[in-house]
């Protein structure tokens, strides 16, 4: 109602009774938000009557108002005249191509290949990346829970699977959607008092503007911030479409650096920039200081839209000088500003356990493992009050091992190790996003039992209805958390100088699986059994690929069978 969108729906229908088409005079039948026709007719036993409904849905997205519903009685007759057969047939073949990319298979689970093609077919079915005005929203299409928002799970979890297993103008059009809502997100920030073109990214949108209605999210959690900007690192690096940068990325970082810079402050006792009043990842603690999560998202944003302001002025001075005019960038000023905070920003850790604290304080908090825990309190956030479980150590999601996942490579193996013991028994995983970045980093560690265990707790979540709330529709994020534990996890996929590299095992649940990955101009399937990973180049031009960090070239339309390790 408040953007006035307008819907036009409209319904046709072709009856047969033996194969011959038969007509009824149907009875309106209206009520409240309800509309219907009742057909009678009389019908034989023994005879086949079949009814073919088709129908429009057509919107002001699109269309005029006053064009909607002459619009729509158009749309039905072509649809009627084409006739089911041949439509069923037109979706069959667009389905193919769909499969023919993106398909997992997995060879000696029946259960697990059910879970993730029910996850793949949910995704593609909420997004096409043909619109740039479209985003996703947490629940896709099937249920009505959040309203059809747009949150930052798009961004976190939902750009790796379909910048593998799609066209990359669709990877291409979700981050172009969130720099159609830049200047919305400026004017977010400066509805809290931010200034100077910082931008503030809301929780939950359909405009661009926020839409959250409580404060400890809106005003708290601005974590998400550094997952567009984050978003935009992740397309690029895969891509290696460096236009994108200098056409729509910089400028969204120079809107969001500007808000990182204002939002902390010089802590006189500590002698460094200190972010205050947080909510981190982790929806189990509020108005924190310090989340270790939310500052390192800061220092990195600022530091990568240094990086991206060097390449932009190298590649093409002209647009460099344009994006300073249109952003009001005081080259010198800001980014002298910028390097201190990076230089001198506060990242909470504890030296005697070698671990990054989730945020100042955790360590006051009576330290109690989930597994001790009486399983009748359990999922807390049902058992509990929010007095208890803001007061306790136990985690909703990942938070401090969300950072590490975004930037392992800044980490050494014991680093991780460390990080990830110490975290994984605190978190109860009642997010749905929880579950995939554990099971991605035990698989790096060599944990192949945990990172099975978190694997089925993605995987078959809405099939098997597992937090009893799929009557609010399933959850389409957390479904490309499930695509990412098995291509990131169990296949140790990442991409490093323009370049993929595999670190593949088998888990013991499984004979093989196999998965194809679009990068680049490139099309590849992969292979992987308990000995052998076999690599197949369907594309037109040798690719070289990583393989425990072993480069092998794969020539045109060639496999290669190579040695598990």
């Amino acid at each position: 109602k408040k953007l006035d969108f307008h819907v036009a729906t409209g319904m046709k229908y072709k009856i047969y009774r033996d194969q011959e088409e038969i007509s009824a005079l149907p009875q309106v039948i209206k009520r409240e938000k309800f509309i219907a026709h009742e057909l009678a007719f009389d019908i034989q036993e023994g005879q086949e009557t079949v009814i073919y409904k088709f129908a429009a849905n057509l919107s002001s997205e699109n269309h005029s108002k006053s064009e909607l519903i002459p619009r729509c009685h158009a749309l039905l007759e072509m649809v009627h005249e084409k006739g089911f057969a041949a439509m069923k047939k037109e979706q069959a073949l667009a389905w193919t191509k769909k499969w023919e990319e993106s398909d997992i298979t997995i060879e000696g689970d029946t259960s697990a290949q059910q879970g993730i093609r029910f996850n793949i077919f949910q995704l593609h079915q909420t997004y096409t990346g043909e619109d740039q005005r479209l985003n996703i929203g947490p629940k896709g299409f099937t249920g009505e829970k959040y309203g059809g928002s747009t949150y930052w799970d798009t961004e976190a979890y939902c750009l790796p699977f379909y910048l593998s297993t799609a066209d990359q103008k669709v990877a291409r059009n979700l981050v172009i959607y969130r720099y159609k809502h830049l200047q919305k997100a400026i004017e977010n920030a400066e509805k809290l008092g931010f200034n100077h073109g910082a931008a503030l990214y809301p929780m939950v949108t359909m405009n661009g503007e926020e839409c959250h209605n409580e404060w400890e999210i809106t005003f708290e959690e601005i974590h998400r911030n550094g997952a567009m900007a984050y978003a935009i690192y992740d397309y690029i690096r895969y891509t290696g479409d460096e236009e994108y940068l200098a056409q729509y990325g910089l400028e969204v970082l120079i809107g969001i650096s500007r808000f990182w810079a204002q939002r902390v402050n010089y802590s006189q006792e500590k002698q460094q920039y200190v972010m205050l009043g947080v909510t981190g990842p982790n929806e189990y603690e509020n108005n924190v200081n310090n989340n270790w999560y939310t500052s390192k998202m800061a220092s990195w944003t600022m530091q990568y839209t240094l990086e991206s302001l060097e390449k932009v002025k190298a590649s093409d001075v002209g647009i460099f000088n344009e994006i300073l005019a249109k952003t009001q960038f005081a080259e010198s000023g800001e980014v002298a500003d910028w390097k201190k905070i990076i230089d001198n920003i506060y990242l909470p850790e504890d030296a005697s356990r070698g671990v990054f604290l989730q945020q100042e304080g955790f360590l006051d908090k009576e330290l109690i493992k989930v597994k001790d825990l009486d399983p009748r309190h359990l999922p807390i956030n049902q058992n509990w009050s929010w007095d208890r479980i803001l007061r306790s150590c136990f985690i909703k999601q990942a938070d401090v091992l969300q950072g590490i996942y975004c930037f392992e490579h800044e980490f050494d193996e014991e680093t991780i190790k460390r990080n990830f013991d110490f975290y994984e028994p605190y978190t109860v995983h009642e997010s749905s996003l929880s579950p995939c970045v554990h099971s991605i980093l035990a698989a790096r560690l060599g944990y192949k039992e945990k990172a099975y265990e978190m694997y089925l707790r993605t995987a078959r979540l809405d099939l098997d209805n597992y937090n009893n709330d799929t009557e609010d529709g399933c959850h389409i994020t957390s479904m490309a958390g499930t695509w990412m534990s098995i291509v990131k996890g169990f296949a140790g996929m990442r991409v490093s100088e323009g370049s993929l590299h595999f670190n593949p095992f088998t888990p013991d649940q499984w004979k093989s699986y196999a998965f194809n990955i679009r990068f680049r101009e490139y099309l590849l399937r992969i292979k992987v059994n308990k000995m052998d990973v076999e690599i197949e180049n369907h594309s037109d031009r040798p690719v070289t690929v990583y393989l425990y960090g072993i480069a092998h070239e794969i020539e045109p339309h060639k496999v290669e069978v190579l040695e598990q390790m």
